[in-house]
């Protein structure tokens, strides 16, 4: 899956640590050495505990504020073909944001080919070239994304032979109910396509001090105007103070209410998105001209890709000087721009904010049960890196498997399990460990002309188990009564 996703010019890096819905975070500078304080107080960790892979730093770094957007954690191909942040975190609802730049660190003017998952999902998808402006300066790109397992997996993906790389990443605990989760339910996530606040300027966290409890950041609206709108629209801003921001569960800031557009005739968007997907469009309204005094006096239709979805009166909805926000979800998008037009109806349209979200299903993952056994077996068979064995041993499903390692969705199709195991002559120099008793849906499982040791686990034979080769290895002990007594276990 390609997805086309929102870039965020390289910016200052700016946080807000103002929480409503748990304090839990991460701000991490990949490739820093040592932790770092921002002009903000926000301390910047190191990396070097999280992942693997090696470090570097941008080409020109005079043309970069921080260090985190200095800084570069890449992941040449003798560290695996996936690679992964894996972040404890209680469970719930979390904003995650990164930071990726090339600026020719490596020298070799080829920004790398790669993809990027959250909690085994790709969301994010580089290809080579990148455009110049990109690979120089780097982009900001985010999502929001529910983690149940207590903890976050953020993996890159090689494609080829290319290294991946990343500047930054950022992890913020947010209100669960936000962007209507009741509704959606929380198998998908929420990959920002489209960020507008209309009528200003770019703001938010990374861009002025203007602060957001989610740490989104605002994009101006001007650049995705159509040529006709940009020639009747113009901006409006209010000092006054608007009632109804900041409240649960979105938290829409309070700056995003203050400016709005409009214009003597149809105000039309058209923003960028990736066919066969959902979106949800949240509209962000507030009337802040103080010549309209009762309802009636401004009303306007939304209409999304040709169909009328909505008629609006912001006075009879919340009266003036006050916040008013609904969504709207595009299904099935057979196209790769999504028109959004205000149609006056009376007096002009106006409109304060439009955020644009694809719905991406979460893609299966492993059994949780079966992700500790094989983390185990890492552990104890002392895999080496080349072998990518890092994150999800399954997901996402349309990236390669750990090396060696097989899966299928169970019976359900509700988790994916491991099948199959084939590590012959890998040069392996550890044990079995205990844990592999809990793959109860392996069939194959091939260790020989190893290096291993150590006494067999004695639950190793389960009944899916129907063939095993651990041959030319050094185990010692008994065979355990499990093997001694498989009849359905074909042994090499």
């Amino acid at each position: 899956m390609s997805l086309l996703f929102f870039l965020f010019s390289l910016s200052l890096l700016s946080l807000s640590l103002s929480f409503h819905f748990g304090n839990t975070s991460y701000f991490i500078d990949c490739g820093g050495s040592t932790n770092t304080t921002d002009p903000f107080n926000t301390v910047w960790l190191s990396d070097r505990y999280f992942t693997g892979g090696a470090i570097s730093a941008v080409s020109e770094p005079l043309h970069f504020r921080y260090p985190q957007e200095k800084n570069i954690r890449f992941f040449p191909l003798s560290s695996g073909k996936k690679n992964c942040y894996i972040l404890p975190l209680p469970s719930g609802r979390y904003y995650f944001r990164t930071f990726t730049v090339y600026d020719n660190y490596n020298g070799k003017s080829h920004p790398p080919s790669f993809d990027s998952s959250v909690e085994g999902t790709i969301v994010f998808s580089w290809r080579s070239p990148w455009p110049e402006n990109l690979a120089r300066d780097g982009a900001y790109s985010d999502l929001f994304a529910f983690v149940k397992d207590g903890e976050a997996d953020v993996c890159f993906y090689s494609i080829a032979t290319d290294s991946p790389v990343i500047g930054s990443l950022e992890v913020r605990q947010i209100d669960p109910l936000s962007y209507d989760s009741a509704t959606i339910g929380d198998k998908f996530i929420l990959v920002n396509y489209g960020r507008l606040s209309c009528g200003s300027n770019q703001w938010g966290p990374g861009f002025s001090n203007d602060t957001d409890d989610f740490g989104r950041t605002w994009q101006s609206d001007s650049e995705f105007r159509t040529p006709n709108t940009t020639k009747i629209i113009h901006s409006l801003s209010a000092g006054a103070t608007i009632t109804g921001t900041n409240q649960p569960p979105n938290f829409f800031p309070a700056k995003l209410y203050q400016t709005a557009v409009t214009g003597n005739g149809i105000l039309e968007y058209e923003l960028a998105v990736d066919a066969k997907l959902d979106y949800l469009l949240w509209f962000h309204f507030a009337e802040i001209d103080s010549r309209v005094k009762q309802k009636a006096d401004r009303v306007f239709d939304v209409v999304v890709n040709e169909k009328n979805v909505k008629r609006v009166d912001v006075f009879e909805e919340v009266g003036s000087f006050a916040a008013y926000s609904w969504s709207y979800t595009v299904h099935n998008l057979s196209s790769t721009v999504l028109t959004v037009k205000f149609v006056p109806v009376v007096g002009a349209p106006i409109i304060s904010g439009i955020e644009n979200y694809a719905l991406v299903p979460n893609d299966l993952s492993t059994a949780p049960e079966q992700v500790v056994a094989m983390r185990a077996l890492k552990e104890s068979l002392r895999v080496p890196d080349r072998m990518g064995w890092n994150g999800d041993p399954c997901a996402p499903t349309n990236w390669d498997t750990w090396e060696g390692v097989t899966c299928h969705p169970n019976k359900d199709e509700t988790a994916l399990v491991i099948s199959q195991i084939d590590l012959g002559s890998q040069g392996l120099k550890g044990s079995i460990s205990e844990q592999i008793t809990l793959l109860s849906d392996l069939v194959t499982l091939n260790l020989s002309t190893n290096s291993l040791g150590g006494t067999l686990p004695s639950g190793l034979g389960q009944q899916s188990l129907s063939r095993l080769d651990l041959s030319n290895n050094q185990f010692s002990g008994p065979i355990p009564e499990s093997l001694a007594s498989a009849t359905h276990l074909q042994l090499v």
